[in-house]
């Protein structure tokens, strides 16, 4: 790569990262907000209608699904989450390029956003997935963040250790067995690591699982096609970056 390459990948990562956030939201306005809208009808049941809230609300439940998941969503998770996240993912394909084998640009771009997928979004899912806004204790909403996060570094600290371990292992027992024996070693490590962390069930009684189930589903998919479309998106603008374009062939000159 060039000196100038890492600034325009950044650019062009932030600029896909925008994109993918855009996706995101689409994505959460159609599968999210219906299950957020039985979470609160749940909620607002529970309390009874003996409890007096103050009248009505001062933003009503309309207002949220648009103007405010809008606001939400596309200036917390499209110009925060997803510019940074791009920025990010950026600068880690620049260290990778090169680095994990002979793929090029748009290769590394996708096995990169790949790679990030799991380690950000897959691991903590499994271990701490998300929930309805009805569902957890207010009180704990530090301490289950705290461990979140904790998840999220864990995950990134061992699969950066099992891509050096495959570095490693790879002139002794080549490319392919070295990625299997590292990839198994990150699987065991983030068993252990599931095993000494402490669980989160803060679910109510009587809430009904499918609503849950279907909820954490839909989180998924939102943070899949985040990273689905940032991956596309910026392995196309990676590749028209560093890959030189080919000049046409001259038009042969009839000779005289």
């Amino acid at each position: 790569m060039n000196s100038a390459s890492p600034r325009t990948l950044l650019v062009r990562g932030m600029l896909a990262g925008l994109l993918a956030g855009v996706a995101a939201f689409l994505v959460a306005y159609l599968l999210g907000e219906s299950k957020v809208d039985a979470a609160i009808a749940i909620e607002e049941a529970s309390a009874g209608a003996g409890h007096d809230h103050g009248g009505e609300a001062p933003v009503s439940r309309a207002l949220q699904a648009t103007a405010g998941l809008g606001t939400g969503v596309v200036l917390y998770g499209v110009v925060l989450y997803g510019v940074a996240l791009g920025g990010i993912a950026a600068l880690v394909h620049c260290f990778a390029l090169g680095r994990i084998g002979r793929f090029g640009p748009r290769a590394t771009a996708v096995l990169v956003t790949a790679g990030l997928w799991v380690t950000v979004t897959l691991v903590p899912f499994f271990k701490y997935p998300a929930n309805p806004p009805a569902v957890g204790d207010p009180d704990t909403a530090a301490r289950r963040t705290a461990l979140y996060l904790l998840m999220i570094v864990l995950s990134a600290l061992l699969a950066a250790g099992a891509v050096i371990l495959g570095r490693r292992l790879a002139p002794r027992l080549g490319n392919w067995n070295a990625s299997l024996a590292a990839g198994g070693g990150f699987a065991v490590a983030i068993g252990i690591s599931y095993a000494l962390l402490p669980g989160v069930n803060e679910v109510p009684a009587g809430f009904p699982a499918a609503l849950i189930w279907d909820f954490r589903l839909a989180s998924l998919a939102i943070q899949t096609t985040l990273w689905t479309t940032f991956g596309l998106a910026f392995g196309f603008l990676a590749d028209r970056a560093l890959v030189p374009t080919r000049a046409p062939k001259e038009a042969v000159q009839p000779t005289s």
